[in-house]
């Protein structure tokens, strides 16, 4: 598996892999409104103007020349989205993105991550050693828990 950035050109498939796996995983425990905010973010064009300002940066794990997996970050160090194909999950490799945002954000001399958890992917975070700073909240019918980690040093 290759972990590399994602440019405007792999973003039709990255998005719709984010669509995809949202709406089996996610929407089912969202608003109508919520379901609308998350779609409206994930807009293509959006996300151009976002990766194009530098204001979200974006990776994906590529298996046989295909996406099987999206992270992205705002600022340096803040995980906004986080998707793994379903076909593909349980294999280490939302993990593997995960390693490689807090490399970017290590390099960025940040100390912590951070995320607003989807109420389905609070187990997973807390396996990586993310906490809870404070309890589930909504916003705009998004349901999120914030969540964050001490960055590691390794070395001396």
């Amino acid at each position: 598996m290759l972990i590399r950035k994602l440019f405007e050109k792999d973003l039709p498939e990255a998005l719709e892999l984010v669509w995809s796996v949202f709406s089996r995983f996610e929407a089912p425990e969202y608003t109508q409104e919520g379901i609308r905010v998350f779609r409206d973010f994930i807009d293509p064009d959006q996300i151009a103007r976002m990766l194009d300002s530098g204001v979200l940066r974006f990776w994906g794990a590529i298996r046989q020349g295909k996406i099987v997996g999206v992270i992205a970050i705002r600022g340096s160090s803040h995980i906004s989205l986080l998707f793994v194909d379903t076909n593909h999950q349980r294999k280490g490799i939302a993990k593997s993105l995960v390693a490689r945002v807090e490399q970017f954000a290590t390099l960025m001399n940040c100390n912590t991550l951070t995320v607003n958890s989807s109420p389905y992917a609070v187990a997973f975070y807390e396996r990586l050693e993310f906490r809870a700073i404070s309890g589930e909240q909504e916003k705009q019918g998004i349901r999120f828990t914030p969540m964050l980690r001490q960055i590691k040093k390794s070395g001396p």
